[in-house]
């Protein structure tokens, strides 16, 4: 009874040590962690100075990403020998010489359409008598009809007196009075000048602007490192350069795919013989720049057109088809062939970032939403403060692919897991799957079992997923067996003597028969099931067991039977003593088999006394070493005879002192 309360009180002792370590080790971190309250109220306080101060900002902006734009020109004119003075100037003007006549023939375009709307009222009136008739029969458009006028009755009705305000007369009836005032001719003169001076001086500015920071480059670069980054000169200029080289290819580029798409439209739209197609190709490559939104708007206008050009309906389907088959050319050929638009964003960011634009900046934010965005991702990457920035809008994976597979499995979720490994196995063979991505994955898992973070059902669950896991891969391993087979067939018949080796590069497993049994849990049973379908593509007969079948009770119902090799799959590294005798039952089993155990390690190599310590054949730590171990024409070691023990000390004690007592008897004897 006192024996059992002290080990009790140990026990107490000991698992309040454990747990004041885990608080202390839990507060440390927690002190060591940063808080990101000042990063999110800076971040607040931006929004805020950028909303209210846009008039300030929004040229700024332009002027940033039309300096990232033009920046390689200048710098190969540059390089053509270009004085500086000729490269940024020319370079400026041609580019906006190239805006304002851009602009001009967009204005001339819009100022003949509003001009043709009147000669397109009758087609339109024609078309929905049409419409109406043929829904007649469920009165659709009356309903629709009577809802309308019901909402605009409710809209346009005045707002009911107050009970203070005395009732109006009903014989008193308001006289209306219009007043006109002849315009003076300047007056005049300012009311079209004053609606062009923002959108003029706003240019003027930017242009201003933009000679200035290309003429000022590498000064204001400096400068900038200077003030941001002058501890870290190394992380400073790959930002600079990762964000210029993001952003001035994603504008270069996106403006040749909106090239590409724009010129077929108004050449197309002009076949077709839909009026004003200068107009719409010219919107088209505009728009275009508005993720998402900026096509569909640019498919809009050129099919309401199509609608009210034509008596009939022939124009609008073959506009329509005109628009579905440019869009299938430009996201199916021409954008994976430049590869230029791709930004680093995930597609839900670039809706969220058009939307927070739009808002801060109206339609030239809307415009400018992707190169924005994109700069705050660099931003992220580079500065360990904004790291949430990356998180949130990019569109590079947050996890390994351990990891995702590990959260799949402990989530009970092995579909998603077979699709993100049916992904990696495009471009990867299924043993170097295991290798770097499940077998990882599952170590994972197994280290939270022996730190007590899993319980027992959710190990079986993590089980139960990653054993559907490899039932739902045994089609992609019988495709690699026959690919196997085929690349061995053809290495017979032209060897051309290349001395490279590929690690996973395995031999032929024909005429082998292998064993592969977990060692003592079911994650280390998962383990055996993939070795043994690695060792199955290889073209050996193969089987695979539990660790229940290694119990006294039932290892000799294990089928070992001319097996040429049996492997013992464990992820516990502690389990080397469980290892040791598992090899020596199965030596008196299988003397004539290799018996080798797979010890699960992510990085390095078992030690080379490790074999001789547990009297294998062979000790592993990655599938491919296992395979090859496994499908070896060595022969297997004898198992070497155990030493005798040493006695005890009292023992020896006591017959030396026999011995001493018996020495005279001996001796009178002799």
């Amino acid at each position: 009874m006192l024996r059992f309360s002290r080990r009790a009180d140990q026990g107490q002792a000991k698992a309040a040590s454990q747990s004041m370590q885990i608080a202390l080790a839990s507060g440390s971190a927690a002190i060591a962690q940063p808080s990101r309250l000042p990063t999110l109220a800076a971040t607040a306080a931006t929004v805020a100075v950028l909303y209210f101060a846009s008039e300030v900002f929004l040229p700024l902006a332009i002027a940033i990403l039309l300096t990232f734009a033009l920046a390689p020109v200048v710098s190969r004119l540059r390089r053509a020998g270009l004085p500086r003075s000729v490269a940024v100037i020319g370079t400026v003007a041609t580019a906006f010489l190239f805006l304002s006549a851009f602009s001009v023939i967009l204005a001339v375009q819009v100022s003949e359409v509003a001009q043709n709307l009147p000669t397109y009222q009758y087609n339109i009136i024609e078309k929905i008598r049409v419409l109406k008739e043929a829904g007649s029969e469920s009165q659709i458009f009356e309903r629709l009809s009577r809802v309308v006028e019901r909402i605009s009755t409710e809209i346009s009705r005045p707002k009911p007196e107050t009970r203070l305000s005395p009732a109006p007369d009903p014989e008193q009836k308001p006289l209306l009075v219009e007043i006109f005032s002849p315009e003076r001719p300047i007056e005049t003169l300012r009311n079209i000048i004053d609606p062009l001076l923002g959108p003029l001086a706003t240019t003027g500015l930017v242009i201003v602007v933009v000679i200035f920071m290309l003429f000022e480059r590498e000064d204001l670069r400096d400068r900038f490192i200077r003030l941001v980054g002058y501890g870290d000169l190394h992380r400073t200029t790959e930002a600079l350069q990762d964000a210029g080289a993001r952003v001035g290819q994603y504008l270069l580029m996106q403006l040749v795919v909106n090239i590409t798409y724009g010129i077929p439209l108004a050449i197309g739209l002009w076949l077709l013989g839909i009026p004003n197609a200068i107009l719409w190709g010219m919107l088209a490559i505009v728009l275009r720049f508005v993720p998402y939104i900026g096509p569909v708007i640019a498919a809009v206008l050129p099919l309401f057109l199509a609608f009210a050009a034509a008596p009939g309906w022939s124009l609008l389907v073959w506009t329509a088809a005109l628009f579905i088959v440019l869009e299938l050319l430009s996201n199916n050929v021409v954008e994976p062939w430049l590869y230029g638009s791709r930004t680093g964003l995930s597609p839900l960011a670039i809706i969220v970032s058009a939307i927070f634009w739009a808002w801060l900046w109206g339609p030239v934010g809307l415009v400018l939403s992707t190169p924005l965005t994109v700069c705050l991702v660099v931003l992220g990457r580079h500065v360990p403060q904004f790291e949430f920035l990356e998180i949130l809008l990019g569109n590079e994976p947050v996890l390994d692919p351990k990891e995702r597979l590990y959260q799949r499995l402990l989530a009970g979720d092995p579909d998603e897991a077979t699709d993100n490994a049916e992904e990696m196995l495009e471009e990867k063979y299924l043993v170097e799957f295991y290798d770097t991505v499940a077998i990882p994955a599952l170590l994972l898992a197994e280290h939270d079992r022996a730190r007590g973070a899993l319980t027992d059902p959710q190990v079986a669950q993590i089980a139960q997923s990653a054993r559907t896991l490899v039932a739902n891969l045994e089609e992609i391993a019988g495709e690699e067996e026959e690919e196997e087979e085929e690349e061995e067939d053809a290495s017979e018949e032209a060897d051309n003597g290349d001395d490279h080796t590929d690690d996973y590069d395995l031999p032929l497993g024909e005429g082998k028969s292998v064993l592969c049994i977990g060692g003592r849990g079911e994650l280390d049973d998962v383990t055996a099931s993939m070795l043994a379908q690695v060792i199955g593509v290889q073209g050996a007969d193969v089987a695979s067991a539990s660790y229940k079948d290694l119990k006294p009770g039932a290892i000799r119902t294990l089928p070992i039977a001319g097996r040429n090799a049996i492997v013992v799959n464990f992820l516990d590294q502690e389990s080397l003593r469980h290892a040791k005798f598992i090899v020596r039952r199965l030596k008196r089993l299988a003397p004539t088999a290799r018996i080798g155990i797979a010890l699960w390690q992510e990085e390095g190599a078992p030690n080379i006394a490790l074999v001789e310590e547990l009297q294998a054949d062979f000790v592993v730590s990655v599938i491919a070493g296992a395979v090859r171990e496994a499908l070896s024409d060595e022969a297997a070691r004898p198992l070497k005879a155990v030493r005798a023990k040493i006695a005890p000390r009292h023992q020896v004690r006591r017959r030396t002192s026999s011995t001493v007592k018996s020495a005279p008897a001996d001796q009178n004897a002799g």
